[in-house]
């Protein structure tokens, strides 16, 4: 059997024009999907980023995808309050934290300036430059070491807390995603 030069064409030039892009552009897309959720966990703990909303982003996106027929609104709207609770822990967790050892407004703000002056100093510095920037923000503010190191553990703490939370519920937010997925 002898085949001209012409009949071995590979499938992507025998698919019809228009259901080659089609895919390309689904493919593209659940790479931006995939993308958006990576880089959401990734903000979760990165002060920076806004991680879980963009985790919720990558999900919603993966859903709209596949036209809603695997996602439905109880799980987008679950993922979406998944979500809202988040961005509650997020804010509430530092000051909770230097609240409840009875810190000024300026170590709370210490220690948000800290955290992103953090980011350029990789995991050292994410993890001292909260607590300095809550101590430096109560020194200020107070003047005492003992109580400015007292606030400086505090609020430490409470961001660590709200950074578990918000992987925590990142990570939930995969789960369940990923379980309405697969039963549908």
């Amino acid at each position: 059997d002898v085949r001209r030069a012409g009949e071995m064409l590979p499938l992507a030039i025998t698919l019809p024009r228009h259901l080659l892009e089609a895919v390309q552009m689904t493919t593209l897309l659940w790479l931006l999907a995939l993308l958006l959720v990576l880089v959401g966990l990734a903000g979760a703990v990165l002060p920076v980023l806004p991680g879980v909303p963009m985790v919720f982003i990558g999900l919603w996106l993966a859903a709209w995808i596949e036209d809603y027929t695997r996602i439905g609104a109880w799980t987008l709207g679950l993922l979406g309050a998944l979500t809202l609770l988040s961005i509650i822990v997020d804010f509430l967790a530092s000051a909770l934290g230097a609240k409840r050892v009875g810190a000024s407004p300026r170590a709370v703000w210490g220690a948000m300036v800290g955290s992103v002056v953090g980011i350029f100093f990789g995991l050292p510095g994410l993890l001292i430059g909260p607590f300095a920037g809550a101590v430096l923000g109560e020194l200020t503010a107070r003047g005492g070491w003992a109580q400015a190191a007292e606030v400086g553990m505090a609020t430490w703490m409470g961001l660590l807390l709200g950074t578990l939370a918000k992987l925590a519920l990142s990570l939930t937010m995969i789960g369940l995603f990923a379980l309405a997925y697969w039963i549908n």
